[in-house]
């Protein structure tokens, strides 16, 4: 076993030395990757940096007086300061009730509330403003889509606030009606109807909680670039390992008493030793001169690349095992490379992405390496959140290296 890893090691660091020799192949690894994360980190500089408010969509099917002054409150949208001027767009939008429903239905909408036919005769009629039940139709309607769950929980929110004052302004209309005769001392009969009512009996209050400030956007395109260009540059090395095959290079060390899985040993850490400088490289400059922020669990961070390190000088061996030629394996390094890095969320954030481009991320190592740094640079979350992730890298690593003992043949075909 001794013998084995010191005949390996010795591969690995005239491998290195002789990859140190080769220019392009340390600018490709070291400077290319930064031309990318530049071009995408100035281009994406001002994400996040504008305040969209939310609009919430309101229709109404009652034409009488007490919805047309609840729909007036909604819509007086009152103006907020901020530190930079005053947020823009309308908190609360209307809608013709058939329109309203029209485009929940093709999408265009997430949702609505709707005051129905009957709103203002109900409360006339002292009957509070609440959802429907067995026995009644509602009077405030919220319709959503299945598909956000979040607006649907603000607009059923906004309707319960709405069924609330709305219903305590016609309490207060009632103790009027009835406290009146006996106010006045003279008998005199009160009219319901003609209990004066509050002029916009809804209103609300939008208030500026801390400035927002726009994303470094080197925080999703330089751990996407990183696992890309890792992964590349060790996918690469498979076409040295097949030139050495072609050349009979690795018979003639077989030939000296090295062991086949002393070669392949000495392969896969000479694709950790490069994964590792480039990481190095990337994380220090990224930290330095682009400002990235780690997270609040940095070491978790620098576990997740080292993994995907592991992974890619893993299925580097895999790789070459399965070619026959040089030019087979220059050709295999770069198709998988360029199709499992868009797959797996290198040129993108996966968070947007549909769900079914999330799910198919998750058969590369690449949408598990990607997803845990989104998680842990972008929303805060620690090692424990990420165990997932970091068990899914353990199993590709695995799961190549176990391909490569199988497969890998120092003899050419």
């Amino acid at each position: 076993m001794s013998r084995m890893i010191f005949q390996a090691l010795l591969m690995s660091v005239k491998d290195t030395k002789i990859f140190f020799t080769n220019r392009f192949a340390v600018a490709f690894a070291l400077a290319f990757p930064f031309l990318f994360i530049l071009g995408f980190t100035l281009a994406l500089g001002d994400v996040g940096s504008g305040d969209k408010r939310l609009t919430f969509y309101v229709a109404s099917e009652d034409t009488g007086d007490i919805a047309r002054d609840v729909m007036d409150g909604l819509l007086a949208d009152p103006e907020v300061p901020t530190s930079g001027g005053k947020l823009t767009g309308s908190r609360f939008a209307e809608l013709e009730y058939a329109e309203a429903v029209r485009q929940l239905d093709t999408g265009e909408i997430e949702g609505f509330i709707a005051l129905k036919a009957g709103f203002s005769e109900a409360l006339l009629a002292g009957e509070p403003a609440t959802p429907a039940t067995p026995m009644k139709a509602a009077i405030i309607e919220v319709a959503a889509s299945v598909d956000y769950p979040q607006t649907a929980a603000a607009l059923q929110g906004i309707a319960k606030s709405l069924a609330d004052i709305t219903t305590l302004n016609r309490v207060v209309g009632e103790a009027v009606f009835t406290l009146g005769p006996e106010a006045s001392g003279d008998g005199t009969d009160f009219d319901r109807a003609s209990v004066p009512q509050v002029r916009s009996p809804v209103s609300y209050k939008a208030e500026q909680v801390g400035d927002v400030e726009p994303f470094n956007a080197s925080s999703f395109t330089l751990p996407g670039y990183l696992v890309m260009f890792v992964f590349f540059a060790a996918a690469m090395g498979a076409q040295e390992i097949a030139r050495e095959r072609e050349s009979h290079t690795l018979e003639r060390l077989m030939s000296n008493g090295v062991r086949r899985e002393s070669i392949i040993l000495g392969k896969f850490l000479t694709g950790l030793y490069r994964g590792m400088m480039q990481l190095a490289v990337l994380w220090i400059v990224g930290i330095f001169a682009f400002g990235l922020d780690l997270g609040v669990s940095p070491v978790t961070v620098v576990g997740i690349s080292v993994l995907m390190v592991v992974v890619s000088a893993a299925f580097a061996v895999t790789l070459a095992a399965l070619v026959k030629t040089r030019r087979s394996a220059d050709s295999a390094a770069v198709l998988v490379s360029l199709v499992l890095a868009p797959l797996g969320g290198s040129w993108w954030p996966l968070f947007i992405t549909p769900d079914w481009m999330q799910a198919l991320a998750k058969i590369t190592p690449h949408g598990w390496a990607n997803q845990a740094f989104n998680k842990l640079m972008l929303f805060g979350a620690t090692a424990g959140d990420v165990t997932a992730e970091m068990a899914a890298l353990v199993v590709f690593a695995a799961l190549f290296l176990a391909v490569a003992l199988w497969r890998f043949r120092p003899a050419a075909p």
